[in-house]
């Protein structure tokens, strides 16, 4: 039996896979199979990208979206941490509300959005409540089980030998539960971006997402998929960076 590919193996056909699909997207905008007013080609894209960042265009609309997202992260990972902590303590409560944070989290949040926009104007403020709404139920969902599942014989031997509330948080259930917390919120991080990309394209007055919505409306479709190609770097980057993190995390298999 063939043993796992190497990481740059995996690595190599990722990037492979990569170009190939950028290649394929330069050729059918070079020669007009799409139309360049939908789809231009690669080669008119990369050069109005390089233009943007050079003249600082993007880093005001950037600045805005990332303290959104900053804001807007930062209120989910209390309340998510805080939610399944306190829910997953509890294996009744683990029983009564799961399930309810699950079906909630099943539903598109964006069908909320205007009712956020009502609350809280076409501001930052509902950017940065969308987001926070909608990274919470990963966050909070994964915080829970990583609490619940907690092997009952840690908790035990550490009740025998005295441990106290903090002490059991600090040295057996955090500790536990910690790869599940991590991978909630890459999860949920990523999600809030996304969250807040989107509703700034439905309704916003700045930000990369509004910079997206109105340079389609204006079918300046070149310099709108160099706008594009930079949100997908930054999702790509915030992806790698906290997966490489959520990786640290992972419990070492145990000795057989």
């Amino acid at each position: 039996m063939n043993g796992a590919p190497s990481k740059w193996s995996v690595a190599a056909i990722q990037a492979g896979a990569i170009l190939a699909l950028l290649a394929a997207w330069d050729y059918v905008g070079e020669h007009k199979i799409v139309s360049p007013v939908l789809l231009p080609a690669l080669r008119s894209v990369f050069p109005r990208l390089v233009r943007v960042i050079e003249t600082g265009a993007i880093w005001g609309h950037f600045t805005v979206t990332f303290l959104e997202l900053l804001a807007g992260f930062s209120i989910a990972s209390l309340g998510g941490l805080l939610t399944g902590y306190f829910i997953g303590r509890s294996r009744a409560a683990s029983l009564v509300f799961e399930p309810l944070l699950a079906g909630l989290f099943a539903i598109p949040l964006v069908v909320f959005l205007p009712m956020f926009i009502l609350y809280f104007g076409i501001g930052p403020a509902s950017k940065v409540a969308f987001g926070a709404a909608s990274a919470f139920f990963p966050i909070a969902l994964n915080t829970l089980a990583g609490v619940r599942d907690v092997e009952s014989r840690y908790i035990s031997v550490a009740r025998s030998m005295g441990a106290t509330g903090s002490q059991m948080f600090r040295r057996v259930l955090l500790p536990a539960a910690l790869p599940l917390i991590v991978t909630g919120l890459r999860v949920g991080c990523v999600i809030c971006f996304l969250s807040i990309i989107a509703s700034e394209m439905i309704a916003g007055l700045m930000g990369l997402g509004n910079r997206i919505a109105t340079l389609g409306e204006g079918m300046n479709t070149a310099e709108m998929f160099a706008w594009i190609v930079f949100v997908v770097l930054i999702a790509m980057s915030l992806n790698l960076g906290l997966t490489s993190l959520e990786r640290r995390f992972q419990r070492v298999p145990e000795a057989a």
